[in-house]
């Protein structure tokens, strides 16, 4: 029986012919990359290969791990998507000046001076998209600047008038008013000056009559931009001495003393009328600093906290996200807004593309909230696209 078996094996064996292994170079295209015949190299050959062959006759690199696995369909990138802009994250930035028409920003395309009566349809036209919160920029008459910036403080005055206007219109806006006396100020500083030197206390005396008038006039959220020490703790004493608890204070708490913001200076017609503000604004080379002014405005009850210049500095937004349990902002500022659109009128970048990069950055690094230019346009484009 035994020899039996063993001949039919025998016999069944010489019926199929033995073919060597695959040339490398007779495999399916999708299995190996074309190749020059008459090169002296196959990855796939000689006594220690860089790669292998597998059971499917395709070129192997054995590799459990792919992380290109999480990326091969827009589902499974949209399912694993770590962060994830939307309009509520945006603060829109208005200019506004007390003509009754809209005047363009040369150094700033697509921005403009808003009237009070054009600034309601652009706030209609940004909550349309999901964009709900907006921060009021004057640019103040010349006659009405004065070193103490008194007209900071003035309840007739343009942004007292046109947070009410947005609110009385819009109630379910949430209106930001920027705190500090330099569109008020003759000297350009966001403080009181005096012998070349701005003042700390003094400037903040002012800066509490400000926000008062700014509680007063519908704000909900007050933003001190002016880098002043004690400022915060000041406010929100001010605040509530008033009945104004429920008044948010979103706290310049990482203030560069940046190149970026000439541009924003163009508008409000509020460059330094002397010198530059580096003994009140941080020094861009310094980061631990951040941590000290962010503990600061903490302690003192700021409720969220902000990085500005934006891009420059996302090393920064996650010091803070790292080391603060409060909402992070992002200032994507004027400069990083105009270097954009010079790249885009140049046909160097893709617009859409790379504004909505430029957000998703601020969000990957930490960022809570971000103040854009593009808060409306890229609600737009996000629209379009069917995300929201």
């Amino acid at each position: 029986m035994k020899f039996l078996l063993l001949s039919l094996l025998a016999s069944t064996a010489s019926s199929f012919t033995l073919l060597p292994p695959p040339s490398p170079l007779s495999l399916p295209l999708k299995s190996m990359q074309p190749d020059n015949t008459d090169f002296d190299f196959s990855p796939t050959s000689g006594p220690e290969p860089a790669l292998i062959i597998n059971n499917a006759a395709g070129v192997w690199v054995p590799q459990r791990t792919r992380p290109r696995r999480n990326r091969k369909s827009q589902a499974i990138r949209s399912m694993v998507k770590e962060n994830l802009v939307t309009p509520a994250n945006f603060i829109y930035p208005l200019f506004i000046h007390e003509e009754n028409y809209c005047q363009d920003i040369e150094s700033m395309p697509g921005c403009e001076r808003h009237s009070l009566e054009h600034m309601l349809v652009e706030v209609e036209e940004a909550m349309r998209y999901g964009v709900k919160t907006f921060v009021l920029f004057p640019k103040v008459a010349d006659e009405l600047k004065t070193n103490y910036g008194v007209e900071a403080y003035n309840p007739n005055g343009i942004v007292p008038r046109a947070v009410s206007l947005i609110k009385s219109k819009f109630p379910e806006a949430t209106v930001c008013t920027d705190v500090a006396l330099d569109p008020y100020s003759d000297q350009g500083h966001d403080g009181v000056v005096e012998d070349g030197k701005i003042l700390n206390d003094v400037t903040i005396n002012q800066l509490c009559k400000q926000v008062i008038c700014q509680a007063r006039a519908g704000a909900d959220v007050v933003a001190p931009s002016d880098m002043m020490d004690g400022r915060v703790g000041a406010i929100r004493d001010a605040l509530d001495s008033e009945g104004f608890t429920d008044v948010s204070i979103l706290a310049y708490t990482a203030k560069y003393a940046s190149a970026y913001y000439g541009p924003f200076r163009d508008a409000l017609d509020s460059h330094p009328g002397f010198g530059d503000k580096k003994t009140y604004q941080q020094d861009p080379s310094n980061g631990r600093e951040a941590l000290i002014e962010a503990l600061l405005d903490e302690a003192e009850g700021a409720d969220m906290l902000m990085v500005k210049p934006g891009m420059p500095y996302l090393d920064i937004i996650r010091r803070l996200k790292d080391n603060s349990n409060l909402p992070i902002a992002a200032y994507h500022v004027s400069g990083e807004y105009s270097m954009l659109k010079a790249a885009v009128e140049k046909g160097w970048l893709n617009e859409k593309d790379v504004v909505l990069e430029t957000l998703t950055c601020f969000k990957r690094a930490g960022a809570d909230i971000i103040l854009t230019y593009y808060a409306k346009q890229a609600a737009k484009w996000m629209a379009e696209d069917g995300l929201y």
